[in-house]
């Protein structure tokens, strides 16, 4: 169940749709992409869903806005042992993350172009202090954003050089009000 959550939790941060922030308008902007402008929509506070969808209070993630617009910053599990970051920005054209997880590895991934619009789909494109044959690690996951307060997320981990179901589900998050 903890393996669940951590390798999940990589993936929260491409939670939250809209433009809504909590932080102040950064001085100067990042160059306009809209998968990164939908990212910045999730900087503030989500909660973990029950199972009828209503907020709990359980703080799944808590993201950022820095760096003058360019960059997200999320905690992952704020406060508890299985505290985590990932970090967003762009490359070129390309909206990337890196995720320090508390496995002691640090998985990379692209946005991959051609997602639905209501969509991000995460692609593993590399990490360190990881062994992709052997070691278990987050290598995708598909975002789904169902409303500007409420996300859905699919992850895929792998171990051993294969997907591992066992890892990984689906959960969704609310934003905090």
């Amino acid at each position: 169940m903890i393996r669940k959550l951590l390798v999940c939790g990589v993936v929260v941060v491409a939670l939250g749709a809209g433009a809504r922030s909590q932080e102040p308008a950064a001085k100067t902007a990042a160059p306009a992409n809209p998968t990164f402008e939908k990212l910045k929509g999730m900087v503030g506070t989500w909660v973990e869903a029950d199972k009828d969808g209503k907020p709990t209070e359980k703080v799944v993630s808590v993201a950022r806005l820095t760096a003058g617009g360019s960059t997200i910053t999320e905690t992952l599990f704020p406060g508890t042992p299985m505290e985590m970051m990932s970090v967003y920005h762009l490359d070129g054209a390309d909206v990337v993350m890196t995720h320090y997880c508390m496995l002691g590895n640090q998985p990379r991934m692209k946005a991959a172009p051609g997602s639905a619009p209501n969509q991000i789909r995460w692609v593993f494109t590399g990490g360190s202090n990881l062994d992709v044959a052997k070691d278990a690690h987050m290598h995708g996951a598909v975002v789904t954003f169902l409303n500007s307060d409420t996300v859905e997320i699919a992850g895929e981990a792998w171990e051993g050089g294969k997907p591992s179901p066992n890892h990984c589900g689906t959960m969704k998050l609310v934003r905090k009000k």
